[in-house]
């Protein structure tokens, strides 16, 4: 029920066991404005697909980009560092407008001084994200020369070392292990998805347009036309409705092209649409438009002149008249197939894959539509098998309509979490989709009449078994308020993940934590619980500032199965590698950075970001590690975002059985 109204499921998979990422390399340079007076420059190179945030972040929003300025006596700052404009876009998940910066960004700082220094020192402390996880808050040094021009490389680092037996004392007193310690058992590859998911989507998509009033009368009268066009060559008729075919296929392909377009100026242009509160709410307010015109009350058309045009355009003959053919289908019907066009259309700017994922969409639908004309064509006899044009066709209209003022009040829900309303909240959303999905109970059961209805005088099998599984639908979204007396919240339902509100955001039951779960937060602790319990571990390494542990925490762990393995089959720690709170002075210490030089322990995000660096090789989050305390040992391939429920399942599945079996 959620895929066939979503029409859009996230693909793109997991990153590999052994990767550390580096996405940004800072350079530095001066330009002299007066004897007195310097600018001093930092230039951030930034690997596509990535962000590095504004120094202006909001309270509780993610880490800024922060510098710092070494200045010697007789040196001074004249005003602020300056930014360039970037991107400010409102995120859903911290729920305020954020700024960040994407491919490069450049810093500009005035100082004014009388001495002759040759250089002066800084640092800049940063954070980045991607689509799909976000690294450790960093600090690089950086070093700006006066006397000299060009720019300098910023990573110039002392050369001190730690020798490996001094690391590997510093490991024991910080996680009580060396990496030589962990042993990685039952290496597996995480299954990623392919865009064939979106495709067939789209076509389902498209199997429904096929049996609507606009659609389905059309098929028998085109294929007619190609049949007898043909003449005594039969095979000429057929091969000219295989070409017709396609080119409704092409059709829908044109259609996406634009979306490419804006996907290449800014990749994550589509996202940022997305999560913009007023084209939500534009989206809300279309879509129960769509519902209202399915429900009969109104027409959508496009211009006549459009079909006019098109019309004249089928008189060209050869390939040209059947193109224009295929472009008069697709505009004749777009009062049926626009609002399921602007479900995809929508799904698609609400997911990870943007313009790929509406093109694979758009090619299923395509692909669904123009197959029934080549097909009959080759076989007319088959037509024989078509049901007759009837109330029937209207019903389905009907039933769409219900299913589009469904979705329309996804999209408010949008607007209303990131700009924390309180209107939408998991109590009104629930029970609105309990007033839609039970009076279309009611209408296909008879209750309910629409302006282009045929009178009811019996009700057919499947309009009964469709009114039996709409109403069980109902009772099911009715048991959303049975309180999970557990996490003391509404009990998550797991069709509706993704599409209602976290059941943390409510009137009658609020939580600000994630299902109430048992987590710890500090390394040894935890292992020598799950020791003491004989169970395994997993460890969460996460942070404040993830946009994507947040998803991760409300959406996926909030399923009933996945919440289950986490609250009774495995000991939870939550590594936050941005945690700022200061370590106690005798874990302040120094050691070896993976990528070589050193670095200096500060905070509890530093411990944590270097126990995932060198025990893991990986510094992306969010990050999970299935692990046996006993032997040390990581029971599956670690895996980051994983927001397909089965495959998360399977994961934890897969380590729990890993430490059965010793």
């Amino acid at each position: 029920m959620k895929k066939l109204l979503l029409l859009v499921m996230l693909i793109f998979g997991v990153k590999g066991f052994s990767q550390i990422l580096d996405p940004v390399k800072w350079t530095t340079s001066v330009e002299k404005i007066s004897d007195t007076k310097y600018k001093l420059l930092t230039q951030a190179s930034i690997e596509p697909g990535w962000h590095l945030y504004s120094q202006d972040v909001p309270l509780d929003g993610p880490i800024p980009t922060t510098f710092t300025y070494q200045l010697n006596e007789g040196f001074t700052r004249s005003g602020i560092t300056r930014e360039e404009e970037g991107h400010t876009v409102d995120d859903p998940v911290f729920q305020m407008k954020i700024k960040f910066f994407e491919n490069s960004a450049t810093f500009e700082q005035v100082v004014e001084g009388t001495d002759n220094f040759n250089e002066i020192k800084g640092a800049v402390e940063f954070m980045v994200c991607d689509d799909t996880r976000c690294l450790p808050p960093t600090e690089v040094d950086l070093v700006f020369r006066l006397n000299t021009s060009g720019s300098s490389n910023d990573l110039e680092q002392e050369q001190h070392t730690i020798s490996d037996s001094d690391n590997d004392e510093i490991n024991n007193l910080l996680y009580g292990m060396v990496p030589n310690d962990i042993k990685l058992t039952n290496k597996t590859s995480v299954r990623k998805k392919s865009l064939w998911t979106i495709f067939g989507l789209g076509f389902l998509g498209g199997l429904l347009a096929l049996l609507t009033p606009c659609v389905f009368p059309m098929i028998p009268l085109t294929v007619s036309f190609f049949t007898k066009k043909g003449g005594t060559d039969r095979s000429s008729g057929i091969s000219k409705a295989i070409i017709y075919g396609f080119f409704i296929l092409l059709v829908y392909l044109i259609l996406s092209i634009p979306f490419h377009l804006l996907d290449s100026i800014n990749p994550d242009i589509l996202n940022e649409i997305s999560t913009n509160v007023w084209l939500n709410i534009i989206f809300f307010v279309i879509f129960v438009f769509f519902a209202f015109s399915f429900f009969g009350y109104y027409e959508l058309t496009l211009p006549a002149s459009w079909t006019t045009k098109t019309t004249q355009g089928e008189n060209a003959g050869g390939l040209i008249g059947i193109f224009f053919m295929a472009l008069t289908l697709a505009i004749v019907s777009f009062s049926c197939t626009g609002p399921i066009l602007g479900s995809l259309l929508a799904g698609s700017l609400t997911a990870d894959g943007g313009a790929w994922q509406l093109t694979a969409g758009m090619a299923g639908f395509g692909v669904s539509l123009g197959l029934p004309f080549a097909l009959f064509a080759m076989f007319p006899n088959m037509m024989n098998a078509l049901p007759k044009s009837g109330g029937w066709l209207n019903t389905t209209k009907v039933i769409l309509g219900f299913l589009e003022l469904a979705l329309a009040f996804k999209f408010l829900s949008n607007a209303d979490l990131v700009e924390h309303w309180g209107l939408l909240k998991i109590e009104p959303f629930l029970i609105l989709w309990i007033i839609i999905f039970g009076g279309l109970a009611l209408y296909l059961f008879g209750k309910l009449k629409f302006p282009h209805d045929s009178p009811v005088t019996k009700l057919s099998f499947f309009r009964i078994s469709g009114a039996i599984l709409v109403t069980a639908f109902t009772i099911y979204l009715i048991s959303g308020f049975r309180l999970n007396k557990e996490t003391n919240t509404f009990s998550s339902l797991t069709l509706l993940s993704g599409l209602a509100p976290p059941v943390g955001y409510s009137w009658l039951y609020p939580s600000e934590s994630t299902n109430n779960l048992n987590t710890f937060k500090d390394l040894k602790t935890g292992l020598n619980y799950a020791k003491k319990v004989n169970k395994p571990v997993m460890i969460d390494f996460t942070g404040y500032a993830c946009v994507n542990c947040r998803k991760m925490e409300e959406h996926v762990w909030s399923i009933d199965r996945i919440d289950k393995y986490l609250r009774d089959e495995y000991v939870l720690i939550s590594l936050y590698v941005d945690d700022k709170k200061d370590l106690p002075e005798t874990q302040q210490v120094e050691v070896n950075r993976v990528n070589g030089g050193t670095r200096l322990l500060i905070d509890y995000g530093h411990k944590w970001a270097n126990f995932q660096t060198q025990f893991f090789k990986s510094n992306s989050q969010p990050y999970y590690v299935l692990f046996d305390a006993n032997s040390n040992e990581v029971l599956t391939e670690p895996v980051g975002y994983t927001p397909d429920e089965d495959e998360y399942a399977a994961f934890l599945e897969k380590g729990l059985q890993a430490f059965n079996k010793k």
